[in-house]
C-alpha cells in the first residue's frame, strides 16, 4: 500500500484536499464513458484498493461502500454515445472528469488523474498507470466502474436484453459483435466505433 501513497504523501503536505480521478468505458462499443473524482481524508490508508480492472466484482463492491464512506467527497461524470460519436471518444472521456470534478460537494484543491488532463482551473499532475499507482485514483477507478457495471446490468440491461450488456459491460466481445449483426444497433451503441469495427457490414444501421 505505501507505493500508492506515494503520489499522497508528496502532496498532503501542500493541498488540503486531493482529488483522484479515472474513468472507465472508454473501449466500449455501447453506453456512456463514466468518470468519478473522490476526495479522501489525509492519511486515510485503505486496505486492498487496487486497480479497479484486478479487483473481483465482490471485492469491488465491498470496497466501493468503503470509499463512500470514508471519501470527504464523490463526484460522478457521464457522457453518453451520442456526445462520444460527436466529439471523440478522448474528449468525451476528459468531459466525464470534468463534470465528476464539478459533482464533488467538497471543492479540491489539487487533481491526481490517470495519463490525462482535466480542463479545469486547479493545479493537477497526470499519472501514467495512476490507477496502480495512487491509492485516490485507484479509488476513483473503482467508483467509475462499479458505477458503471451497475448501469449494464440493471437500467441499460432492461432496456436492450438481447445484447448481454450485463455480461460483457458494453465491450467488443465475441456475444455482443453477434448480437449486434443479428439485432442492428442500439441508440446506446458508438455510431463511429461501430463503423470502424464492422466496416464491412453496410446494412449495420
Amino acid at each position: 500500500m505505501s507505493d500508492l501513497l506515494t503520489y499522497e504523501r508528496e502532496y498532503w503536505p501542500l493541498y488540503s484536499n486531493i482529488a483522484g480521478i479515472d474513468e472507465v468505458g472508454r473501449g466500449c462499443l455501447f453506453g456512456d464513458v463514466v468518470a468519478a473524482a473522490v476526495i479522501l481524508p489525509e492519511g486515510l490508508i485503505l486496505e486492498g484498493v487496487n486497480d479497479s480492472k484486478k479487483l473481483s466484482p465482490k471485492k469491488r463492491d465491498l470496497l466501493y461502500d468503503m470509499i463512500m464512506e470514508h471519501a470527504l467527497a464523490v463526484g460522478v461524470g457521464l457522457v453518453d454515445s451520442e456526445m462520444i460519436d460527436r466529439i471523440n471518444i478522448k474528449q468525451a472521456a476528459r468531459l466525464a472528469m470534468k463534470q465528476a470534478v464539478e459533482q464533488l460537494k467538497v471543492t479540491p484543491d489539487f487533481l491526481l488523474i490517470d495519463a490525462e488532463k482535466v480542463d479545469v482551473k486547479i493545479p493537477q499532475l497526470s499519472v501514467i498507470k495512476g490507477d496502480a499507482n495512487s491509492q485516490s485514483i485507484a479509488a476513483a477507478s473503482i467508483v467509475a466502474k462499479v458505477t458503471r457495471d451497475r448501469l449494464c446490468e440493471g437500467e441499460w440491461d432492461a432496456l436492450y436484453p438481447e445484447y448481454g450488456i450485463a455480461i460483457h459491460k458494453g465491450y467488443a466481445t465475441k456475444l455482443h459483435r453477434e448480437q449486434i449483426l443479428a439485432f442492428g444497433a442500439t441508440p446506446m451503441h458508438r455510431k463511429s466505433f461501430l463503423t470502424n469495427l464492422f466496416l464491412q457490414e453496410q446494412t449495420l444501421f
